[in-house]
């Protein structure tokens, strides 16, 4: 019975009519909707896929999350669209990761801050990569940092973010790590993970900078070889005989939070709401389950531990991305 009146307050957020937690007849209801700030196939898309299958499988929202890919200038078209033309709407989240809070540090995003939008929480956590074509000729990370030291203009590196994103910030430190000024490093960036694939795949770049999750399925069909995880210690499962970029000595790591945030303006009690509908998807077997398919490690936070995190995170990539001379 309890679970029941959880479920029914939690369907507030999409009722334009139920206003009160303890009212469970909603006139109106609509679709909730997850905007995935880039192309299908990357960290943002999966997020929203696979957050808005859970949410639906326990009932949290009503019918099925629609999810809408919204691709441009490294989520900074989502991020304006939530402030300009989405304020107030309580039944859309938009998917974010360190991506987001990087690309607002760097003040990219134009005159919006992080303080322009509603940071509901995070459900996950992934790790960056550094792979290749399992047909490259480099077969360890110390190769391609050889190639590097011999000419940087010659090893071509794509990522799933825009020039100075998550993607190629990742980069930018394996190569200060090494030694290699982190100007020379020749990155190609791309609308999503998936486009970067694609360009591994295709043979047109050599080294792409992306996270566990998308390219999980291409290690599992041998497509690709990783050559180091961004990750404190060595992952599990078919990861787990990869090297840490830590172990074979370049002390780089990148964790990768999956989550939400929200228009400006929604009501307290759509925010609430919201919170409490992560909080039982974090809680679930479900999600679990869904976490282990992805290959997501657990993580959470929500609410103002949530936006205390996303604070000092702008603070400390806006430091680290003066220190690389990406901004003034």
């Amino acid at each position: 019975m309890k679970q029941t009146g959880r479920f029914c307050r939690l369907a507030v957020v999409v009722s334009a009519a139920c206003l009160l937690p303890s009212s469970c007849t909603p006139q109106r209801e609509r679709a909730v909707e997850c905007v995935a700030p880039a192309n299908p196939g990357g960290g943002w898309d999966l997020t929203c896929r696979a957050v808005g299958r859970v949410l639906g499988d326990l009932r949290l929202v009503p019918g099925v999350v629609r999810v809408t890919n919204l691709p441009g200038a490294g989520g900074g078209i989502a991020y304006a669209r939530a402030v300009a033309r989405r304020r107030g709407d309580g039944a859309v989240l938009f998917a974010a990761s360190p991506a987001t809070t990087l690309r607002l540090a760097q003040g990219q995003f134009g005159r919006f801050t992080e303080e322009d939008v509603r940071w509901i929480g995070a459900l996950a956590a992934d790790y960056g990569v550094v792979a290749v074509n399992a047909r490259s000729r480099f077969t360890t990370l110390d190769q391609v940092i050889a190639a590097w030291r011999t000419d940087p203009t010659r090893v071509v590196v794509a990522g799933g973010s825009a020039a100075g994103g998550q993607d190629h910030m990742k980069m930018l430190l394996l190569a200060r790590a090494a030694g290699i000024d982190p100007r020379t490093v020749r990155y190609v960036p791309f609308d999503g993970g998936g486009e970067a694939m694609t360009a591994l795949l295709g043979n047109f770049v050599q080294v792409v900078s992306i996270d566990v999750t998308e390219v999980r399925g291409l290690i599992e069909s041998g497509d690709i070889r990783v050559l180091a995880v961004l990750a404190p210690e060595r992952l599990g499962g078919r990861l787990a005989e990869v090297p840490t970029a830590r172990e074979l000595g370049y002390d780089v790591a990148w964790l990768v939070w999956r989550g939400f945030y929200a228009p400006p303006d929604i009501d307290a009690a759509a925010e609430q709401n919201w919170i409490a509908a992560l909080e039982a998807v974090a809680a679930s077997p479900a999600w679990e389950r869904a976490r282990a398919e992805t290959g997501l490690a657990p993580f959470f936070a929500a609410g103002e531990p949530f936006r205390a995190l996303v604070r000092e995170q702008v603070a400390t990539f806006r430091e680290m991305s003066r220190a690389l001379g990406l901004i003034p």
